[in-house]
């Protein structure tokens, strides 16, 4: 325990001059443009599209702006081209902040991960989230807690956005009663009904359905039962690699058929484990999947969190509205290899050194820092409590006791006279000769 409580995170020192907005995929479908609207009427509105086409052509292109707002553009769209001397702030000061102290914690609390799997604390395959933390924050900071979630086996880092404690996601990491699953799911099963996190699922593609049943859920209580009140968003995350797969291609028919409020995000880092995107699909941007459906996509940046809340903003109104489902592609990229059972020795240096370089930490604390949102005291102050914070999750997990062995077959059966159950209504697995030699296992 006194190694454990004496970690301190390891913080790598951050040099504003790699920040760039330069294209941080060139040579791929991203140099084209950061944000690419295909179906830009069904997200704006014909007629505010049209005046965006004849104010600002560059806009309308989506290169002027990481995204474009329908309320503004309707209401002044020749203003959009109008040179100041001032740039407009993208965040008000109290959301620069959150949105930095989010990816702040899921930097360090991956980072922290590392160092207690190498230590023997955890167990299985663990998949950290460092560099894509701009498309969890940048979305999920946007949802109501009444609004769903469902992730991949990459999930610690969208639980902590939806606003799991950290405490009970490192406990579940650790396999013990006090994590959110009461140490039965693990790495890549975090679950949370409080907090909307409808669960990570280790199999690509598991989620998106889920997604859309929560969405249809939504619809059917406002439409058929009269519910009042805010209509709950769902957002389902998934990798590249699920772009390809059945269940994504017979959820984006359902969505767009029903008009449900879900939104489809593709976290693109550019690897389905150890294949390259670009060798395993026909048409590497996966965004123009959306059109065939007839459902409004978008293609952004997900290397800066501020171009990913733009596009995100207007999808969550979208689907709050009513007015149906988007697909949003992030171009995003992971910092270390697959797991951490991956030597990553597929990724080529210089390819790794590049998105390295747009560390998207970097570049909001640039931004923060350049407009006067937040002053560089401010922002080591929250990165000494997100430190202590981390730190106080790996001494709680490392404290709480695990799972006795009588919730072996606990949340297994539906039936709760099921096969776990026997005839006096005890758990089978209470039973000392139910699990007869696999004590030692």
């Amino acid at each position: 325990m006194a190694a454990i409580s004496s970690l301190r995170v390891v913080r790598p020192q951050i040099d504003l001059t790699s920040a760039t907005s330069s294209s941080p995929y060139a040579g791929s479908v991203g140099e084209k443009a950061f944000f690419r609207i295909h179906s830009r009427k069904q997200l704006l509105g014909a007629a505010a599209a049209d005046a965006v086409e004849k104010a600002c052509p560059a806009a309308a292109n989506g290169i002027a702006r990481a995204a474009v707002s329908s309320s503004r553009i309707a209401k002044g769209a020749p203003k959009s081209c109008a040179k100041s001397n001032k740039p407009e702030l993208l965040v008000t000061r109290d959301e620069g902040l959150e949105l930095y102290e989010d990816m702040v914690l899921g930097r360090s609390f991956e980072d922290m991960c590392a160092q207690m799997y190498y230590r023997g604390k955890m167990f299985g395959f663990v998949h950290l989230y460092n560099g894509q933390e701009a498309v969890s924050t940048g979305f999920i900071k946007l949802l109501k807690k009444g609004d769903y979630v469902t992730s991949t086996y990459r999930d610690h880092v969208h639980a902590l956005s939806k606003g799991v404690p950290a405490r009970q996601v490192m406990a579940e990491l650790f396999g013990k009663t006090t994590g959110c699953c009461r140490g039965q799911g693990g790495s890549m099963h975090m679950f949370s009904a409080e907090h909307g996190l409808l669960g990570g699922f280790a199999f690509i593609g598991e989620g998106i359905p889920v997604a859309v049943g929560a969405a249809f859920s939504s619809k059917y209580k406002r439409e058929v039962l009269k519910e009042e009140g805010d209509m709950p968003v769902s957002i389902a995350f998934f990798g590249d690699g699920t772009a390809n797969n059945g269940q994504f291609f017979e959820c984006l028919n359902m969505a767009q058929l029903w008009k449900l409020p879900v939104i489809f995000v593709v976290e693109n880092n550019l690897w389905a484990i150890g294949m390259s995107h670009f060798r395993s699909t026909s048409d590497p941007e996966i965004w123009k999947k959306g059109p065939a459906f007839g459902m409004a996509s978008a293609h952004v940046d997900g290397m800066d969190v501020l171009k990913v809340r733009e596009v995100a903003r207007e999808a969550v109104e979208r689907a709050r509205r009513g007015d149906g489902p988007t697909l949003i592609e992030c171009e995003t990229y992971r910092f270390r290899g697959h797991s951490l059972a991956d030597p990553d020795e597929l990724r080529e240096p210089a390819e790794k050194a590049h998105y390295a370089a747009r560390d998207p930490i970097v570049a909001l604390k640039k931004y923060l820092l350049e407009n006067e949102i937040a002053t560089e005291a401010e922002l080591k102050t929250i990165e000494k409590k997100i430190d202590e914070v981390v730190e106080d999750a790996v001494e709680f997990a490392d404290a709480s006791p695990l799972p006795e062995r009588s919730q072996l077959l606990e949340n297994v059966f539906a039936d709760p006279k099921g096969f776990g159950i026997g005839p006096d209504g005890r758990y089978r697995c209470e039973d000392p000769g139910f699990t007869a030699g696999t004590a030692q296992v």
